[in-house]
């Protein structure tokens, strides 16, 4: 049964995501057992590191006293916490319901958790490309994805959350013509959420700038945030997509050149690195 709760009496104690004004530097973390297992050793990391965002994945088999602790924790050290969750099944026929799962949980949890122990946002990575849908029906694949962000957007504001979604620097190639209109896939979700990270998987900072620019001069004139994303897992994908191989000083140089080239775009909003674990294994 499905508990209906009111957030009014939370708004006056909820920590606004907008008042941080300095450059983001952000993580996921896919695997919360860590915290479980290791909650100490990835605080320091992260404080180590001068994170200030944590997009974190929601278990499900994990206590929520878990969860309450490392938010806490995190909220004391000024790192943010956001719920991370998504799937690209969650396209398929009746994949809502793996949406409405997760909000459920996320309104159970807020409504038992402390001020300092509560999510401060919602980030969803939804990759529907990686279907059959959007191979055989990429229309239909795309409205189903429109259709969730539409409806977490109104989760999100029903909680006093912002939104905000992963995207693939190549959307703004993907053109759609849906119930939702017509036009480019990465500014629609630009426009119905309350910002974006880029997953702008390359390991040099010429490249990273390229692919992530349109996004970033079109945010710009919507007044909405992009954080430009880079990876540090393996990637099978070629030499050119991850810092796995460079190492994270060689990472850390090409993104201060990133960070120095968009610092004047007022929708430049930082730097978010993928992922915890894979980021702890670098070589310096």
């Amino acid at each position: 049964m499905i508990i209906c709760i009111l957030f009014m009496s939370l708004n006056s104690t909820i920590i606004k995501a907008d008042n941080i004004t300095e450059d983001e530097r952000s993580t996921w973390i896919w695997n919360p057992w860590i915290l479980v297992d290791n909650e100490i050793n990835t605080l320091e990391f992260l404080e180590t590191k001068q994170i200030n965002k944590v997009y974190l994945q929601i278990d499900y088999e994990i206590s929520k006293k878990v969860y309450q602790s490392f938010i806490e924790k995190a909220t004391a050290k000024d790192i943010q916490i956001y719920a991370l969750a998504g799937e690209s099944y969650w396209i398929t026929e009746n994949g809502i319901e793996y949406q409405n799962q997760l909000m459920d949980w996320l309104e159970h949890y807020q409504h038992e958790a402390t001020n300092v122990q509560r999510f401060l946002g919602i980030h969803l990575d939804i990759e529907p490309y990686d279907t059959t849908l959007w191979t055989t029906k990429q229309t239909t694949a795309i409205q189903t994805y429109q259709q969730l962000v539409v409806q977490a957007k109104k989760k999100a504001q029903s909680f006093n959350l912002p939104l905000q979604l992963d995207i693939p620097f190549w959307y703004d190639e993907i053109s759609y013509d849906t119930k939702y209109g017509n036009g480019i896939l990465s500014e629609w979700l630009i426009d119905h959420s309350d910002g974006v990270t880029i997953m702008a998987y390359r390991d040099n900072s010429q490249e990273i700038i390229k692919i992530a620019k349109n996004e970033i001069e079109y945010a710009k004139q919507m007044n909405k945030k992009v954080v430009v994303g880079v990876e540090t897992l393996e990637s099978q994908e070629g030499d050119s997509v991850s810092f796995s191989e460079e190492g994270e000083a060689y990472m850390n140089r090409q993104l201060s050149k990133v960070q120095k080239y968009f610092s004047k775009k007022t929708s430049f909003k930082g730097i978010a690195i993928h992922h915890l674990e894979s980021w702890m294994e670098m070589r310096p």
